[in-house]
């Protein structure tokens, strides 16, 4: 058993209290008011430029006047949000909601990420324009793939688009879905299949996707390629093309990107982007806040602001699996969205500009605060080196986190088997349902695990992760997955956030960071350096008595795929007669200081 010293662990109970930050949650203040009869047109037909033509239906306020527009472009059927779109027109705006190309009553070809659905935005945000109710304002509002049409169009540049408000956006194809940072994720599986045809598929019973059912043997079918094929669903030629194309440097991929410098240097319009710590799809609203404020075309693209409640791929609730974060977590948020778009598209002074750049819910103290910027300024980026005896295998090991780097190398090592995957402690792979308890997880001796001594002050902890891990696998590829856990003195185990990265997609010129247009080599049982960035921020107070913990595995299944160990899996060929036992060893101290970077807010 490891035998620790109290000056290593004398830092962890240095008195780090909870920042002076401003409590303010966001505030809709004043709003146009509910003043208009609401008139509608359904399923009215709008021609994109190469002929295909847009179903949309249209919502206006029954007056002569021309009032701004609100666009929304959905593959989920416009219908759906009729009552939304009524709340709007009420207001004073008019509303077009369409059906993406491809779905429902839109004519063409669907495929989620045909490039042209890029132009169709621009198409629509200018015939709205045109309209002679239209005063030649157009805003986009929707959420999850409701959000990358709106990114997407404003990659285009149309001079009638004003601003957006994309909630839950999730970021380009290889940093969340399909891959994320090269590791195939479960839900966007379901989600392929559901949305392989025109109008939503079922997979078994139940929902359209299925997500409230365990799909452990379902999601076990290789190759991954043949996936819808064996659900018995006509396989679209794009599911195809999204495992055997995995390269963000195709011209697939690179059609529908929305990301990165070149992109944000050309849009002009202001974003409120809205997202939750337990979102699936969480790093589009960061990435996308960081990009436009660097890059951004015009001073008002340049100024978007950020919100992050204690939500899942939602907004607006109390309530993740069992957690109640308190009535502050709800707040009036189209309310919000209304007082945004009156300032952007009606011209209203009322002080929107103003308010905090970046929102965020604290979890712990359960409070909103107003911050100036993402990340905080104040934060202190705080590293907590692993440490073990050689045995931190299991929830009974004895794996440890210590603020000081320890000083004798070592090294802890687990056997990862393909056919017996560490499962993900929602029990399913729908969108993470909240701080789920990850202790039946954490049992098996093929997940390492690191924690501190009880914490004796709060330790506050708001921003972006990542890890560093040295490490090395006897296979010629595999996974490395880490998960940030909040220990309660009862033993409940929340898991917070995590992140994933495939061996063979680290970059070796750049501090093994993911990289999505190449594939590395990977020599067995040779040591390299992996910097994993977690896919989700957090915003959370461990408390005095609480513990901080990270797990360390190989799978994380049905939520992740699973990697077959083969360097087949890359395209997704691999079958379960091919997989590989692979020995997994983590190393720590000494050349090796494998580390988790938080990001901590200290006292002021």
């Amino acid at each position: 058993m490891l035998r620790v010293s109290r000056s290593l662990l004398a830092p962890l109970h240095v008195a780090l209290a909870v920042a002076n930050l401003t409590a303010q949650a966001p505030n809709p203040g004043n709003y146009s008011k509910a003043q208009y009869q609401v008139r509608e047109w359904r399923n009215q037909l709008v021609p994109a430029r190469d002929g295909v033509r847009l179903s949309v239906d249209i919502y206006r306020p029954d007056s002569p006047d021309r009032v701004p527009t609100i666009l929304s472009i959905t593959p989920y059927d416009n219908v759906g949000p009729r009552e939304t779109a009524r709340w709007w027109a009420a207001r004073g705006y008019a509303v077009v909601w369409a059906d993406s190309r491809g779905r429902f009553d839109s004519e063409g070809e669907w495929d989620p990420f045909d490039a042209r659905h890029k132009t169709d935005g621009y198409d629509l945000v200018e015939w709205a324009a045109r309209q002679p109710w239209s005063t030649g304002r157009v805003g986009m509002v929707g959420g999850s793939y409701g959000g990358w049409t709106q990114w997407w169009t404003a990659s285009t540049t149309p001079p009638s688009l004003k601003a957006i408000a994309p909630f839950v956006a999730p970021p380009d194809g290889f940093e969340n879905a399909p891959y994320q940072h090269g590791v195939l994720v479960g839900w966007i599986m379901d989600w392929a299949a559901a949305m392989s045809g025109r109008t939503h598929q079922t997979i078994e019973d139940g929902p359209y996707w299925g997500w409230t059912k365990s799909r452990y043997h379902d999601l076990r079918r290789t190759p991954y390629v043949d996936l819808n094929k064996s659900r018995g669903l006509v396989t679209a030629p794009w599911f195809e093309t999204w495992i055997r194309d995995n390269l963000a440097t195709s011209s697939y991929w690179k059609g529908i990107a929305y990301q990165g410098r070149e992109n944000c240097e050309r849009m002009t319009v202001p974003a409120l982007n809205v997202t939750g710590w337990f979102d699936a799809n969480h790093p589009g609203s960061p990435m996308n806040y960081a990009c436009m404020k660097q890059y951004g075309a015009t001073p008002e693209a340049r100024r978007p602001t950020l919100i992050i409640g204690p939500w899942t791929h939602g907004a607006n609730a109390r309530t993740e699996d069992g957690f109640d974060y308190g009535p502050s977590a709800i707040f009036d948020l189209n309310g919000y969205v209304a007082r945004w778009f009156d300032h952007f598209l009606k011209g209203v002074d009322n002080g929107v500009t103003a308010d905090p750049r970046v929102f965020v819910f604290v979890m712990g103290p359960n409070e909103w605060r107003g911050v100036t910027d993402w990340p905080l300024p104040e934060t202190q980026w705080t590293k907590y080196y692993l440490q073990s005896g050689g045995r931190a295998n299991s929830l009974k090991g004895d794996g440890l986190l210590t603020a000081t780097p320890p000083r004798v190398e070592g090294s802890a090592s687990y056997t990862y088997d393909p056919a017996h995957p560490t499962m993900s402690a929602s029990g399913d792979h729908g969108h993470i349902p909240g701080a789920v308890d990850t202790r039946l997880s954490a049992l098996g001796d093929e997940v390492l695990v690191y924690q501190t001594p009880v914490l004796t002050e709060e330790l506050q902890v708001i921003g972006p992760i990542e890890a560093k891990l040295f490490a090395a696998t006897s296979a010629r590829d595999t996974d490395w997955m880490v998960r940030l856990i909040d220990v309660h003195p009862n033993g409940y185990a929340a898991l917070l956030t995590d992140g994933v990265i495939r061996a063979r997609s680290r970059d070796p010129n750049n501090e093994g960071r993911f990289n999505a247009t190449s594939l590395a080599t990977i020599d067995p049982d040779k040591v390299y350096e992996y910097t994993i960035r977690f896919w989700r921020g957090t915003g959370n107070v461990f408390k005095a008595g609480h513990r901080l913990r990270i797990e360390v595995s190989s799978s994380y299944y049905p939520y992740y795929l699973r990697n077959l160990n083969t360097g087949l899996d890359n395209v997704g060929l691999a079958t379960e007669s091919q997989a590989v036992v692979a020995t997994q060893r983590v190393y720590h101290g000494g050349r090796y200081p494998s580390h988790l970077v938080l990001p901590v807010i200290p006292r002021k």
